[in-house]
């Protein structure tokens, strides 16, 4: 039977003796393989690992970038000699439509593939036996992903069509991880039944990418519910009036640096 071990390196939020930074980062090991999942913007989710006596650099082969956005995958910087599995527009120039400040990778692509074995692909991807990296996501709901605060070098809107997530198979139900959410973590979601078979999600980790008490929050709770997921885990990006949500509904915890989840 396999099992599944979540452990939370870089966070908003810092637990313990631990540090935290605004990013990303999860360790994800099914049997004894370990799969790093995004790296935040720094080499904080190096030594957050070192204090949890994990070795990234020694046990760590593949490495899956949800995106292409500085607070999930600058710590790419930190790390070579892996495996790195991602959709092909992560390399896209991208930038904040307020001031035009860049939100992409440090690391061009040409850098990162002297660094890496960097397999593009916006298909879906089988990892291991249990788990996948989800591709390109269907846009499917009429309440996710309709407007964008971001923009391409050419003055485009930039709607991340990179956006993507992991889910892994375990007891026929859907874990379901994800890095920011740009394209809707309903579709997400959705996504990952159509790419699996299964229908039943039992939990869903990491950033929800909403922000207010508002409409999207509340088809998202309603989402879930009639979906009957037993376990929601919304961190990162999802923010304050949100999480109250959540909390109202699911009784959520606070994601935080450190902390390990077992399914």
């Amino acid at each position: 039977m396999s099992n599944l071990k979540i452990t939370i390196l870089t966070e908003n939020v810092a637990g313990g003796k631990f540090l935290a930074e605004h990013g990303l980062s999860y360790l994800i090991e099914i049997n004894g393989e370990q799969i790093l999942f995004d790296t935040g913007h720094s080499d904080v989710f190096l030594k957050n690992a070192e204090r949890l006596g994990i070795d990234i650099k020694k046990n760590v082969q593949t490495v899956v970038l949800s995106h292409g956005h500085w607070d999930h995958g600058d710590g790419l910087q930190f790390i070579e000699n892996k495996t790195l599995i991602t959709h092909p527009d992560s390399f896209l120039n991208r930038f904040r439509k307020t001031n035009h400040s860049s939100i992409g990778l440090t690391l061009t692509k040409k850098e990162i593939q002297k660094k890496f074995n960097l397999i593009e692909t916006n298909e879906a991807l089988q990892i291991n036996k249990i788990l996948f990296f989800l591709g390109e996501i269907s846009r499917l709901t009429n309440f996710e992903s309709l407007t964008t605060p971001f923009e391409l070098e050419n003055g485009d809107d930039d709607f991340n069509t990179d956006d993507s997530a992991l889910t892994a198979i375990i007891n026929d139900e859907l874990i379901v991880i994800t890095g920011c959410s740009h394209s809707g973590i309903c579709n997400i979601v959705e996504h990952a039944k159509k790419i699996t078979g299964i229908s039943k999600v039992k939990a869903v980790i990491g950033g929800f990418h909403l922000k207010y008490q508002n409409l999207q929050t509340q088809k998202t709770v309603d989402y879930f519910k009639s979906n009957k997921v037993e376990k929601l885990f919304p961190s990162h990006c999802t923010e304050l009036p949100a999480l109250t949500t959540f909390y109202e509904s699911f009784k959520i915890e606070q994601v935080k640096t450190g902390m390990v989840f077992e399914f």
